[in-house]
């Protein structure tokens, strides 16, 4: 099975070997592992905040110096390939990929409650919309996609143009030389399907949370984990069916449909919510986040309480950097023929200005109906943050319909996000094989519904969190050798092209 399938055993039994062990001491050792996991949560939040910050700064410096530098104009792939997608499917895989299931989650969710919490950064002011937008474009915007962008372009690179396997550590091959063969290469890409399947297991313990929020306040069957766990296993399996099918057939088909169903259900919003005043703060918001982003960049917190930072800022980061080697390969996987600089742009700017246009649709209008009197929508952020959606929904008209369409859009979000994840990690445990073997690729899907569980019965919410912010410690570091590794590289091939 194995040799057919061309598992590369230390990486497939080394990274199987960990999460086994993570599984069965979390389900017969719950409290020591709640101990355990909240003192290391605890010690990274303490000690390597700022470290945080400063490698998602780092990322996004790196992208806006090299889109407007002349390596920009390097291919990925011979100077003479096409891409192998169109421009719309690209977009639509790469941003389905990328943050599926959090903006259906946080749509409402997050704007309101920084509404209604003051949140510890500059400039902030209890009860302003537009702070209250302005940190959440921060959290979902270029600082997001620039983590994404730093990886899946150092993976396009050393794998479309120099000829290289498409896995993590091929990327390093400038600063490691032949060790990316020895079990220094093969411990960083075991580190990558680790911060892969915990950051996929992140959003796919979010979507079951949600998913059964929703369907509770359609159907009111009840909210337990017996339920979330009973669903992870559902999507789970018709997760393992899609990415059985391939990337051209049920990933390309999935995210067309999602993004579709998705951009469908906030036009709708849109039209009937308050337009022109959408309009205007759309424009607006920009301009703030944009006035503001050198201070919230670099924003620590300081000597003041880190537990809204810990909450909310650190979370994300760590949230996008577990998620970085999975869309990462999955952008890399599906971007050859592109050239850097539009794939800089594209993966930067285009996702980054929908999901300003998704949260301020559902934030200010959600805000919109707070001032008018709705007081539901803030209950239900105070007291259950996954419904507040749904809340918000039943407020405007058609609220059934667009409910049920929102739970729809989660399940193909989750099944989206498992199966482009187990296609990934299925090229890093085949040594970065672009065509994996099915049998791999059950195996993985399977295995990230299992840990999704494991972390609900964790703990819930709090455990996934904790989950995202301690799986991306090892591989900031990994990030940084990415960037230094990818601009030798380039600067060594720029002198041949003048």
């Amino acid at each position: 099975m194995f040799a057919k399938a061309r598992v590369h055993p230390f990486i497939f039994f080394g990274s199987s070997l960990f999460l086994w062990i993570f599984v069965l001491y979390t389900i017969l050792w719950q409290d020591s592992a709640k101990s355990l996991t909240d003192a290391l949560h605890s010690f990274i939040t303490t000690h390597f905040s700022w470290w945080y910050i400063l490698m998602v700064a780092a990322t996004l410096i790196f992208c806006f110096v090299l889109m407007v530098s002349r390596l920009g104009d390097l291919k990925l792939g011979r100077d003479d390939d096409a891409p192998d997608f169109s421009f719309a499917s690209w977009l639509s895989m790469l941003f389905s990929a990328g943050m599926g299931i959090g903006i259906l989650f946080y749509a409402v969710a997050e704007p309101v409650t920084h509404y209604l919490n003051t949140p510890e950064s500059p400039g902030a002011r209890f009860g302003e919309a537009g702070h209250a937008l302005k940190v959440t474009f921060f959290h979902w915007g270029l600082h997001a996609w620039a983590i994404y962008v730093t990886v899946g372009l150092s993976l396009a690179y050393f794998t479309h143009r120099k000829g290289e396997p498409l896995s993590i550590r091929f990327a390093l091959r400038p600063l490691i030389g032949k060790m990316v063969d020895s079990k220094l290469g093969y411990c960083i890409d075991i580190l990558a399907v680790l911060g892969t399947l915990f950051g996929v297991a992140t959003s796919l313990g979010l979507g079951v949370i949600q998913i059964n929020s929703g369907l509770d306040h359609l159907y009111q069957i009840g909210i337990s984990t017996g339920i979330q766990i009973g669903l992870i296993v559902f999507v789970t399996l018709l997760a393992t069916i899609s990415v059985v099918s391939g990337v051209n057939k049920g990933i390309k088909l999935l995210s067309q449909f999602n993004i579709l169903v998705a951009i469908l259900l906030v036009l709708f919003i849109f039209c009937i919510g308050p337009t022109v005043k959408i309009l205007d703060l759309f424009v607006q918001n920009i301009g703030v986040y944009l006035q503001g982003l050198p201070n919230v960049t670099f924003h620590t917190s300081g000597r003041k309480d880190s537990t809204w930072m810990s909450s909310w800022t650190l979370f994300y980061w760590g949230w996008w950097m577990a998620w970085a080697p999975f869309v990462g390969m999955f952008i890399a996987r599906i971007s050859k023929g592109r050239t850097v600089r539009e794939f800089i742009a594209a993966v930067l700017f285009v996702p980054s200005l929908f999901t300003f246009f998704w949260f301020t649709v559902f934030g200010e209008t959600a805000i919109h109906l707070i001032e008018g009197g709705n007081q539901g929508i803030i209950e239900a952020v105070k007291t259950n943050l996954p419904v507040a959606l749904f809340v918000f929904l039943e407020a405007m008209p058609l609220g059934s319909i667009t409910s049920g369409l929102a739970v729809i859009v989660i399940f193909t979000f989750f099944i989206t996000s498992s199966d482009s994840g187990s296609f990934v990690i299925d090229m890093i445990t085949s040594g970065g094989s672009l065509n994996p073997a099915p049998l791999q690729k059950i195996y993985w899907a399977l295995m990230e519904g299992l840990v999704a569980a494991v972390l609900l019965l964790a703990g819930g919410l709090q455990s996934l969190q904790i989950a995202a912010i301690c799986a991306a410690l090892p591989f900031s570091v990994v990030i940084l050798l990415m960037m230094i590794s990818l601009i030798k590289a380039m600067r060594e091939e720029a002198p041949q092209r003048k």
